[in-house]
């Protein structure tokens, strides 16, 4: 199997990682304040990461450190924007505006980057972009949290743009575990210097607990290692258009827990994503001469 088809298959299963994580956080959130609930799941997510391997340390140049915290940061703000937004919003909306990162995703790369967007990529943009809508928006409505969603789905773009420049050629697990540690600082400030709820709680019981470790090893150490070695070896929008299967993913996981009824604007939304895939991951000639290209393999580390 080629190395990039190894790749979609491994963001598909991040993707089921998190829309089955987002389901479960929901009423885990609802007990124990979020920010103080990141703190502790990316705390541990890098903590274990690095008992794992300390010998990472020898990767981190002054140079990688400062790329690594600045993704982190990204990504870090990114959830704490996200969590104002859901806040003020509702849970739709949230879904709809942090899934625009697919749309911005491209057009940052282009910008940025100067890398083309083809025709494909294109397409898949836009089936994904309506899969979405459909999937999260019962009734579009506005309110004061919009601001704050779209600033999230700047952020997240960003990330993916970022982990496409810099993960080639780096070593995926320290970079990794860099941008791990960056978020947990930036959910610490948050847990104790928030207006609302200042000062960290302790999870209140064991199914906290629970939720908090398998988002940390699963849904987090895992996953983001996943993603950053993936994009080492992938463009960004094709990364966004399979991330975006989280969407999916979570509406099944809902309905199969009883959270949710599936709906035909459910089923025809998924089915838009999944063809969006489909058309992003169909061989082509320039595909074919991206699958031979030598990618970072993280074995080597």
């Amino acid at each position: 199997m080629k190395k990039t088809s190894v790749a979609a298959i491994a963001l598909i299963t991040v993707a089921a990682s998190w829309g089955f994580a987002f389901v479960w956080m929901k009423d885990t959130i609802q007990r124990e304040p979020y920010f103080d609930f990141l703190a502790l799941r990316f705390t541990i997510a890098a903590g274990v990461m690095f008992l794992v391997r300390p010998q990472l340390v020898k990767a981190i140049t002054p140079k990688f450190l400062a790329r690594g915290a600045l993704l982190g940061l990204a990504l870090g703000l990114g959830y704490v924007t996200q969590t104002i937004g859901l806040e003020l919003s509702t849970a739709a909306i949230t879904g709809f505006f942090t899934g625009l990162y697919i749309v911005l995703t491209p057009l940052f790369a282009w910008l940025l980057l100067r890398q083309k967007v083809s025709l494909k990529v294109g397409l898949s943009v836009a089936l994904a972009t309506v899969g979405l809508a459909l999937i999260t928006l019962g009734g579009l409505g506005f309110d004061i949290g919009t601001l704050s969603l779209l600033a999230c789905a700047v952020l997240f773009a960003l990330h993916i743009v970022g982990l496409g420049k810099w993960s080639p050629g780096s070593d995926t697990y320290a970079l990794t575990v860099i941008q791990l540690s960056s978020v947990a600082l930036v959910c610490w400030l948050g847990a104790l210097f928030n207006s609302t709820d200042p000062g960290f709680q302790i999870p209140p019981d064991q199914d906290v607990w629970n939720s908090i470790f398998f988002t940390a090893i699963f849904a987090t150490a895992i996953a983001f290692f996943v993603q950053t070695w993936a994009q080492s070896i992938m463009d960004a929008s094709r990364v966004a258009i399979i991330l975006t299967s989280e969407v999916i993913f979570a509406a099944v996981f809902a309905v199969l827990t009883g959270q949710e009824v599936l709906q035909l604007r459910t089923i025809v939304g998924g089915a838009l994503m999944v063809s969006a895939m489909l058309i992003v991951e169909w061989p082509s000639k320039q595909h074919k001469a991206d699958e031979v290209t030598p990618g970072f393999d993280p074995m080597v580390h």
